[in-house]
């Protein structure tokens, strides 16, 4: 699971964030100051930073320095502030990106989406042409789906989806994740449409599509593929 660290001292942003990041699948933890910020660091690992420009004590500035000396962790700079030097500023000293308070959640979530997406150091192979997942077997080549060997016909997004989740075995994807990767940033929908493509794919994958054995649903998280 991605986990976040927020560093900011206003406790309304820090809640708002934690509660819907965590909403969202994500793991967060919460600093108030730069010098908490860095005792996190020190204890464990964070996969990014969101971290408030203005803190007292350390400017978020020092943070994004200090981080930066001993970590390669990706940092958006969060800031009420709006000039040109300030971005300059903020980006000179390692920060990967830059919003503006007040910014809109969904702005955020596809900025961290992006962010996560250029950092990634070991990204999933998608050079497999042939793809094998228990009963299921998909050559991407041909466009074909066998299930438990008989060829099964699937709409170009439910395939997607499910290639998407064959090359990641047993791995949990976040509704957020799958949303990003098949529909895109701009999609203005809600999890729904996610949640029904999923229950046509069950319906012709599963043994009994009402009790899933095969794609399975992670409360408060997302879904997986088992590989057995």
């Amino acid at each position: 699971m991605t986990r976040i660290l927020v560093v900011d001292d206003e406790a309304t942003y820090r809640d708002t964030l934690q509660f819907n990041l965590e909403r969202d699948g994500y793991e967060v933890v919460t600093a108030a100051d730069g010098r908490e910020a860095l005792e996190i660091f020190e204890s464990g690992h964070q996969d990014l930073v969101l971290l408030d420009l203005m803190l007292p004590g350390m400017s978020g500035q020092e943070v994004c320095r200090r981080i930066r000396t001993f970590f390669e962790v990706p940092i958006i700079m969060l800031t009420a502030k709006d000039s040109e030097i300030d971005k300059i500023v903020g980006l000179e000293v390692g920060a990967d990106d830059y919003v503006t308070k007040p910014f809109s959640y969904r702005e955020l979530v596809a900025r961290i989406r992006a962010v996560l997406r250029r950092t990634a150091t070991e990204p999933e192979d998608e050079s497999e042409a042939v793809l094998r997942v228990g009963h299921l077997e998909m050559d991407t080549d041909k466009h074909e789906l066998r299930v438990s060997g008989e060829l099964v016909q699937m709409p170009l997004r439910e395939y997607e989806l499910l290639e998407l989740l064959m090359r990641n075995p047993d791995r949990v994807l976040t509704r957020s994740q799958i949303i990003d990767r098949i529909w895109g940033l701009d999609y203005v929908g809600n999890t729904k449409t996610l949640d029904v493509h999923i229950k046509r794919i069950r319906s012709k994958i599963e043994e009994n599509p009402s009790k899933p054995h095969s794609l399975v649903t992670v409360r408060g998280l997302g879904y997986k593929l088992m590989s057995k």
